[in-house]
């Protein structure tokens, strides 16, 4: 079985862009979402993959990832997801061992960014940099598939509440 163990964190200021090492364009539909689980169509640059991940609250969750043909993704997002997508930058940022994954959302929750994290293990230890804000791993708001149902931009105080980098410099 494939377990993902990712920390998710707000941002405190912009510092991390001068470290970003690559950006890539995201756009992802869901196929379905249920109490159980979510069933993901994603196209990440020029990749595209199917993704089945478990829906449950904390930082430890089921994850199976498959390649697909990119026409495939393209086909699917325009198709069976409808308005089910969202579209975001993934810029990566290495700080000590590992490489952060900060996401800038566009569209409905423009103004979110969020930076991430997988571990090896729940208790592993990680180089916090001085960018990091508040862990919200345990918070559902911040899941993808909850973004579009309740997208960032009906959040009551959105910018200041999700510690938006652009609101905070």
């Amino acid at each position: 079985m494939a377990i993902e163990i990712e920390r998710k964190f707000l941002l405190s200021d912009t510092c991390w862009r001068d470290e970003i090492a690559r950006s890539v364009p995201m756009r992802q539909g869901y196929l379905a979402a249920q109490p159980g689980c979510s069933v993901r169509v994603r196209i990440e640059g020029e990749t595209a993959a199917l993704n089945i991940k478990s829906a449950t609250l904390g930082i430890e969750r089921q994850e199976f990832e498959y390649a697909i043909p990119r026409e495939d993704a393209e086909t699917m997002l325009r198709t069976l997801c409808g308005e089910r997508t969202l579209s975001k930058v993934r810029h990566y940022v290495r700080h000590g061992e590992h490489t952060w994954e900060i996401d800038e959302f566009e569209g409905a929750n423009a103004g979110l960014v969020v930076a991430e994290i997988e571990l090896g293990s729940r208790d592993e230890t990680f180089a916090r940099p001085g960018w990091l804000g508040a862990e919200v791993s345990d918070d559902p708001r911040y899941y993808n598939v909850c973004l579009l149902e309740h997208p960032y931009r009906d959040w009551a105080g959105a910018t200041a509440e999700a510690g938006s980098p652009r609101n905070n410099e």
